[in-house]
């Protein structure tokens, strides 16, 4: 008996790990690649398992009216989040800006002879864009093209993607000559040139646990992570900005 109970004192004595937890986060295809790189980084640190689940920001927040059991949201606008948080879908104290977003002109063939983006434009014969009724980034699109005043001109010739991931991948399959996507989209060495940010509004990028999510320690976790000096340096590193 004696040595059974040291064993149990030297059990009772040693830290037990909490219980590692699992989240579903709903995250903007635009910033797909980031999160995949930050969900790896929080679990390795905290034990928690993030599962991901990417698309456009307005078909996101279509399921997740629709009851959808994601535990929080990282959209690509601010606008989505605070319907979502009017309809009691998401929780107003936990939204925080994560990244600032910036657009870029894509094209398979580089730059070389067409003389800067706006000719590459006038020239193309098809137009990749995100479909400005669900996608932040390509409502931001449109807005350049209009800043540029070219939107009527080229209007016919734009694709419609679903969301700026496939719109990246129409250029890489040669099905469009030029695409406008987030700069954080486009491939490592593909020519791109970066849009003005005065083009279009300002692309904020917002978190938010949702309701279904507001007893999961691991969702609370890596919204918290987000604003780590870790996770701010990642996201640079996917081209976007970060708040202070």
């Amino acid at each position: 008996m004696r040595p059974c109970l040291a064993l149990v004192w030297c059990l009772v004595a040693i830290p037990m790990p909490l219980r590692a937890e699992t989240a579903l986060i709903a995250v903007a295809s635009n910033f797909l690649p980031a999160a995949e790189v930050l969900a790896r980084d929080y679990g390795k640190e905290s034990g928690d398992s993030i599962v991901l689940s990417a698309g456009a920001t307005g078909t996101l927040a279509a399921r997740i009216g629709a009851g959808a059991p994601y535990d929080a949201f990282l959209s690509a606008d601010a606008e989505t989040p605070e319907r979502l948080i009017a309809k009691g879908d998401a929780v107003a104290q936990t939204r925080r800006i994560y990244a600032t977003g910036q657009l870029a002109l894509v094209r398979a063939e580089g730059f070389g002879a067409t003389g800067g983006a706006l000719p590459a434009i006038r020239a193309a014969r098809h137009i990749a864009l995100a479909n400005p009724a669900l996608a932040p980034y390509g409502k931001a699109a449109v807005e350049c093209l209009e800043f540029l005043g070219v939107y009527q001109e080229v209007a016919e010739r734009i694709v419609m993607a679903e969301n700026v991931g496939q719109a990246a991948t129409l250029v890489a399959s040669g099905a469009a000559e030029i695409g406008i996507v987030a700069r954080s989209a486009i491939p490592q060495g593909a020519p791109a040139l970066t849009l003005p940010g005065e083009c279009h509004a300002p692309i904020t990028q917002v978190a938010v646990l949702l309701s279904h999510g507001q007893a999961n320690g691991a969702a609370r976790g890596f919204l918290a992570y987000l604003a780590s000096d870790g996770a701010k340096a990642t996201i640079v590193a996917f081209g976007y900005g970060v708040t202070p």
